[in-house]
């Protein structure tokens, strides 16, 4: 029975468990083995430099149908649980200020969108593990009022890779993960294989868990307490896969956090250790439908942020092509 049913099966059981603990020591070590500090010129770029002209090449030539699917949240301005900061909208002209023909209609926009409610990409200099940004910066140095002088967001510019969907609620043939359930190294290989699709380099990995499904059912409540996620034992097979971007329905780090006295440990080790910028707050219930349909789970992704000097991410709307 397909998961994306009404009537599908009920969601997985409560308290999965965010686990195992993992000692400041052994994280560290983690970062450590992970990182990818001095590879790549321009480092401001990160693991976006794996994306060559060819593998773009490749990626595209993967398109079947022509379908296009929106991967983002609406723009979100009511105050909620997990929307403490609402995104602005509003009217600035209603066409009745100025002549001659035509009139306009204007309006503004604005989000503080480091948060749960806005998707949106992290850029390079979002994160610092022990006052250092990715490529050994010290943040101190390069972030301040006038926003980041390296690992900006306009450093990047647009991606166009190949993505790679792990649909973990698909697998498990339930609603969707419970807050707080970690997603092992383990469960990424068994979703490979039941998805019979493998995460290669340059790709984008996203992580569905189901949480844009769950909150239409039973209402918002407060990811950053409680959300599911990458557990850290996952980041060095995406290390090893050699990914260019990771992403998620969540902000890809299971909540409560495994790491005592580090709140976002998958960021710090994506972002910071690896290179690798992250997409959260995905809504990716309309392509778990389309690549079920489709039987293949591995799509050309297009991400697209705004081009913002010194910005720290973006808000977005990326879109997958199947």
């Amino acid at each position: 029975m397909s998961p994306n049913s009404a009537d599908g099966p009920e969601p997985g059981p409560a308290g999965a468990g965010n686990g195992p603990a993992v000692s400041r020591r052994e994280f560290d070590a983690l970062f450590e083995a992970v990182r990818t500090w001095g590879r790549w010129a321009p480092a401001d770029r990160g693991a976006w430099n794996r994306v060559t002209a060819e593998h773009v090449r490749r990626a595209t030539a993967a398109v079947r149908s022509g379908q296009v699917v929106p991967l983002a949240l609406p723009w979100n301005t009511r105050p909620g649980p997990d929307n403490p900061r609402p995104a602005l909208h509003h009217m600035t002209d209603l066409g009745d200020v100025e002549s001659p023909e035509p009139s306009t209609h204007k309006d503004f926009i604005a989000a503080d969108y480091h948060g749960k409610a806005v998707t949106h990409l992290d850029a390079l200099c979002h994160v610092a593990y022990r006052g250092q940004l990715y490529d050994g910066r010290t943040a101190n140095d390069l972030v301040g009022a006038a926003g980041a002088r390296f690992g900006a967001v306009s450093a990047l510019g647009p991606l166009v890779t190949r993505g790679v969907l792990l649909d973990l609620p698909g697998v498990l043939g339930i609603r969707w993960l419970e807050p707080g359930q970690a997603v092992h190294a383990q469960d990424v290989i068994a979703a490979e294989k039941a998805l019979g699709v493998t995460i290669g380099k340059g790709d984008a990995a996203l992580l569905r868990s189901g949480h844009v499904r769950r909150r239409g059912e039973l209402g918002a409540w407060d990811p950053g307490a409680a959300s599911a996620g990458f557990h850290v034992d996952a980041v060095p097979l995406l290390a090893e896969r050699g990914i260019a971007l990771l992403g998620g329905d969540g902000d890809s780090d299971v909540r409560p956090s495994p790491v005592d006295g580090v709140h976002s440990p998958v960021h710090a080790l994506v972002v910071a250790a690896m290179g690798v910028p992250l997409l959260d707050n995905l809504d990716l219930e309309a392509l778990s439908a389309a690549t079920a349909e489709a039987g293949r789970h591995e799509f050309l992704l297009v991400v697209a942020p705004l081009n913002i000097p010194g910005g720290t991410g973006s808000p977005v709307n990326p879109v997958a092509i199947l």
